[in-house]
């Protein structure tokens, strides 16, 4: 029998209004994400992001399994390769290579945007536009003309801009190097990457407005990367902690591995106390602390 696209993504909206790490308190997300069709966004070939037996991702092809694509769509937790080696590699079957970009998870989508908790009216940066499906859902918040998204490949741009477009949804796309961000646009009440960094980028610290919410996925010691939730003081710095373990595709001028010492973090850390360490970024460079000792 079909399943159309509305129940599965009523079922997975169920799934994660049950998750911890889901919609939380945030009725306005669990409202958009019913709202916004995911399907629309994702393109008719896919890979699945685990190997086969033979070592290669396996392609999703919606023109010969439907229902098999729209399923892999709305699984809460996984996330679907949309390029490999930067477009390198074409869509044609399975394929080995690097995941560079992709439309994160259901449920990666919405534990990000439950922490940047944008409000209605907010003026919103979004750092990685990938298929367009996140800058909707932000849209639907705060209103497209207050959504500025950055996305580094033109081709991906261009189909984001298309595929928004063609619901109505018109932000500002800029096609170009998110780690500027756009300063034309700001001061920023919100600004979300959907690509982690080893360093965060001083623009966007600058861009960011007094009281303003940066949330940004940061490389780390501990083999998985960490969701960053910090606040601006409309100076160039921000200051606040880690949230949740996560895994993004890493933005393309930080591929390059760099020692975490370099980095402001502390050498030694307990993998376990992650969710204790304190994170600054600003003129001064980034650091990592982990928490004060208690003195009795």
């Amino acid at each position: 029998m079909p399943v159309s696209a509305a129940a599965l993504r009523g079922l997975c909206a169920d799934e994660m209004a049950r998750n911890p790490r889901g919609f939380g308190s945030a009725a306005w997300l669990h409202e958009a994400y019913l709202a916004v069709p995911r399907e629309h966004f994702v393109p008719d070939r896919v890979w699945w992001p685990a190997p086969g037996e033979d070592g290669r991702y396996n392609l999703i092809d919606r023109t010969v399994r439907p229902r098999a694509w729209l399923k892999a769509v709305y699984k809460p937790g996984a996330p679907l390769i949309t390029q490999l080696d930067d477009g390198r590699v074409p869509p044609a079957g399975p394929a080995t290579g690097a995941f560079t970009s992709s439309i994160s998870s259901s449920g990666v989508v919405v534990e990000l945007l439950r922490h940047l908790a944008p409000r209605p009216g907010d003026r919103v940066l979004e750092i990685g536009t990938g298929t367009g499906y996140t800058t909707a859902l932000l849209a639907a918040r705060v209103g497209a003309e207050n959504v500025v998204t950055v996305e580094i490949d033109p081709t991906l741009a261009a189909r984001a801009t298309e595929r928004l477009a063609e619901l109505g949804v018109h932000p500002l796309v800029i096609t170009g190097d998110g780690e500027v961000g756009h300063a034309e646009g700001g001061p920023y009440d919100r600004i979300v990457a959907t690509a982690s960094v080893r360093r965060i980028p001083p623009a966007w610290l600058d861009q960011l407005a007094a009281g303003g919410v940066l949330v940004v996925p940061v490389d780390s010691p501990f083999a998985y990367d960490l969701l960053a939730r910090l606040e601006g003081d409309g100076a160039g710095a921000a200051a606040g902690s880690f949230v949740a373990q996560v895994t993004f595709m890493r933005v393309r001028g930080q591929r390059e591995p760099v020692p975490h010492t370099d980095l402001g973090w502390p050498a030694a850390l307990d993998p376990t106390a992650w969710a204790e360490l304190t994170v600054v970024a600003g003129p001064m460079g980034q650091r990592v602390h982990p928490p004060t000792p208690v003195v009795p």
